[in-house]
């Protein structure tokens, strides 16, 4: 660590270029954080970070994203408010996280939806709800019909379906991988290797730093390791993906071998359904509580509405769906099957300009790291 005095002027330095924006904010911090060097094991920034001896908005913007908000440095730092240097490093990262997803968004127009996300949210699930509930109505007549065999097809046409959801999942892909694309382009990170490619994916999968710095876990509302908020975006994260994995494997029954849903419950469309639409309404519900009890220092005050408003969305399309499932085959068919189909269009359409984003330019900033990682250190200062 430098001298004392060394580093009041490393400070001073460093708070007239914290000035402004949230990006010059983490180039403030990271400025004494290298100095110090206290908390250079604990995750992939403070070793990207000893890379660098200053922080442009583009290298801001990669560790923000690298950043899992674990919260160990903060109740580790000596720094941290009160004191008069205030280093916060989760809080100024997911500050900044906020203005990747806005400034990278496709179409840039768009971008500004981050800062409305609470509103376009609500619009869009209220808009959707609208939609399939006056579908419902006009294919039955009423809401409240007699029993149907389950058969969803009766309420909406599988062709009808395929109309409404496709092109909304289409755009969302492409608002999405060309967000990250441009995000990858101000990188310039160079070509990746199979070894950082499988390094890459297997910390995502992991969520290898969600384990905090010693692997105990996160800190959520004090300074103890729990790994709650790990096993809660794993529900998630995993539920999330066998629900898809269910609608996909539906439609390769459906196109590939002509069979037509309704499938009975030891299908695979099925099984990978319950499954996870129970894995992701307990994530969610764990997300929720950790995110209502977290240090106020931690994370982004402003981004609250963001963050609770797509768990809640997430939550209701699991809920909704095995409430569906499960009553299928009485007269609730076409209200619950509206509901749920509400959902789960509020959640496509919204994705690409809220918190989704956030998994997508995160992968991408652990392929950058593990391919920076394999470069030699321009700076000669040790890393792992």
């Amino acid at each position: 660590m430098p001298p004392p005095e060394s580093l009041t002027t490393l400070v001073n330095e460093a708070t007239a270029l914290g000035q402004g924006t949230p990006e010059a904010e983490v180039a403030r911090v990271l400025q004494i954080c290298n100095a110090c060097r206290y908390c250079e094991g604990f995750c992939a920034v403070f070793p990207a970070m000893t890379r660098r001896l200053e922080f442009p908005p583009a290298d801001a913007h990669y560790l923000a994203n690298l950043c899992h908000n674990c919260g160990a440095c903060l109740h580790a730092c000596q720094y941290a408010p009160p004191h008069e240097f205030a280093v916060n490093v989760p809080q100024a990262m997911a500050r900044v996280r906020r203005d990747t997803y806005a400034g990278y968004a496709w179409p840039p127009a768009f971008g500004a939806a981050y800062q409305r996300n609470g509103l376009v949210l609500s619009l869009a699930l209220a808009a959707a709800l609208a939609l399939f509930l006056v579908l419902a109505v006009l294919s039955q007549g009423t809401l409240w019909h007699a029993p149907l065999a389950g058969d969803f097809y009766r309420v909406f046409p599988h062709n009808l379906m395929v109309a409404l959801f496709l092109p909304v999942f289409g755009f969302a892909v492409l608002a999405l991988g060309i967000g990250v694309r441009n995000f990858w382009r101000a990188q310039a990170p160079g070509a990746a290797s199979g070894a950082a490619l499988a390094e890459a994916t297997h910390d995502v999968l992991r969520l290898k730093y969600l384990g905090g710095g010693h692997g105990d876990g996160c800190n959520n509302e004090d300074d103890a390791f729990s790994n709650a908020r790990r096993r809660a975006h794993h529900l998630t994260f995993y539920g999330f993906l066998l629900c898809f994995a269910a609608t996909s494997v539906g439609t390769v029954y459906h196109y590939a071998f002509g069979w037509v849903a309704p499938y009975d419950f030891t299908a695979a469309p099925k099984l990978l359904g319950i499954v996870g639409g129970v894995m992701l309404s307990l994530g969610t519900a764990g997300l929720w509580r950790l995110h209502r009890r977290r240090h106020p220092l931690q994370g982004d005050p402003a981004q609250s509405t963001m963050d609770r408003g797509f768990i809640a969305l997430l939550f209701l399309t699991a809920l909704t769906g095995l409430v569906l499932t499960a009553l299928r085959h009485t007269g609730a068919l076409a209200l619950l099957l509206s509901v749920h189909l509400g959902a789960v269009m509020a959640l496509f359409a919204t994705s690409p300009y809220g918190k989704f984003a956030h998994g997508v330019y995160r992968a991408a900033a652990l392929l950058k790291w593990s391919i920076e990682k394999r470069r030699p250190n321009t700076l000669a200062l040790k890393d792992d």
